[in-house]
């Protein structure tokens, strides 16, 4: 199993709305690409949050093909309307792992 990770810092002030974004809508339409099979949102405990609220995004698939096919068609769209509803409102990166146990 391949997981896309993407870890997002987001301004305090944002952090609300930007969450239900991502519940309501940008979850979704990834998932309905039918190219992950599963998604979860987490934040992150026991950091300093003075400067904003820390969240992971994590996409599972079953294959790196899968992954790629994401990357190459429809992450760039995808990146692009976080940045245009969310501008300098969040900082973002992003890890590939490969599931080894279980």
């Amino acid at each position: 199993m391949i997981v896309y990770n993407v870890t997002v810092k987001v301004n305090n002030d944002t952090a609300e709305q930007w969450e239900a974004w991502m519940r309501q809508e940008h979850i979704p339409q990834i998932l309905s690409l039918n190219l992950f099979n599963h998604a979860t949102l987490s934040r992150l405990l026991e950091q300093d949050e003075a400067d904003g609220i820390t969240y992971i995004a994590q996409y599972h698939c079953n294959t790196l093909n899968q992954y790629n096919q994401y990357i190459n068609e429809h992450a760039p769209k995808m990146r692009a309307e976080g940045v245009a509803k969310f501008p300098n409102r969040f900082t973002a990166f992003r890890t590939v792992m490969e599931v080894i146990y279980p």
